[in-house]
């Protein structure tokens, strides 16, 4: 798993890159209580808005940590927002992304560079 410093996480399967928020970011956002998704077919670029999430503190952009086509979105958070609270680094996965530019993840931390991130 990698992270952006925005606190989105990646993980690559083939040349799909599953994408949600980090355990810091939801705990820092607090219980999520609805969330905007983007459309499957879309094309994201690196450092784009691509989901927002309201929680009981605030609205928070998640923006995409690489480049591609929006393959699939979890369906279930529609219904679920919790499950970001719940499992951010599994099942309340955002969105998977068809990888446009591999070489995108060089600049993502990896998670012992993330982890010394947040405990600055």
């Amino acid at each position: 798993m990698h992270y952006s410093d925005s606190h989105e996480w990646v993980k690559i399967t083939n040349s799909t890159a599953t994408v949600g928020v980090s355990q810091y970011a939801q705990k820092e956002l607090g219980d999520i209580v609805h969330i905007e998704l983007p459309k499957v077919g879309v094309q994201i670029k690196r450092g784009q808005e691509m989901a927002v999430l309201e929680s009981t503190k605030a609205a928070a952009d998640v923006y995409a940590p690489v480049s591609g086509e929006i393959a699939e979105i979890n369906t279930q958070l529609q219904d679920h927002p919790e499950l970001i609270n719940e499992s951010p680094e599994d099942k309340g996965w955002l969105i998977r992304i068809n990888l446009g530019d591999p070489t995108e993840m060089e600049s993502l931390m990896d998670e012992t560079t993330y982890e010394g991130f947040v405990n600055k």
